[in-house]
């Protein structure tokens, strides 16, 4: 049974950093990409950032690009979101992703089958 635990959400002033962690278990982490979607009150769920199941290869939203970095651990099947220089606009539920084994990095939600609980993050102005 695929599981992925969101961790390290929170309350940060803008400018701040958080890091979020994503443990993934019931499946093997390392052939799979994994990614990270989030949702604001109101809006769709948008396409955050990806990466592809070795790391070799990442994609990012042009919203956080240059801000974000999503790196992953196949060590401890667990995948992370650095999030610096956060701005307001930054708040929303954040949710890890996965689908099936040696896929690309994709941006749509649907295309996605297995989603965390979310963790919530709000950035103060």
């Amino acid at each position: 049974q695929v599981q992925l635990v969101e961790s390290g959400g929170g309350l940060v002033q803008a400018g701040g950093s958080l890091r979020l962690s994503c443990a993934a278990s019931g499946f093997t982490f390392s052939r799979q990409s994994m990614g990270w979607f989030r949702q604001a009150p109101g809006k769709e769920r948008e396409f955050v950032a990806g990466i592809t199941w070795s790391g070799g290869s990442t994609g990012y939203a042009d919203s956080v690009k240059g801000r974000f970095t999503i790196s992953r651990d196949n060590s401890k099947a667990t995948v992370y979101l650095q999030m610096n220089s956060l701005k307001p606009e930054d708040t929303a539920v954040y949710y890890c992703v996965t689908d099936s084994p040696y896929t690309p990095i994709r941006t749509t939600p649907r295309e996605y089958q297995y989603w965390g609980q979310g963790t919530q993050v709000t950035v103060s102005s």
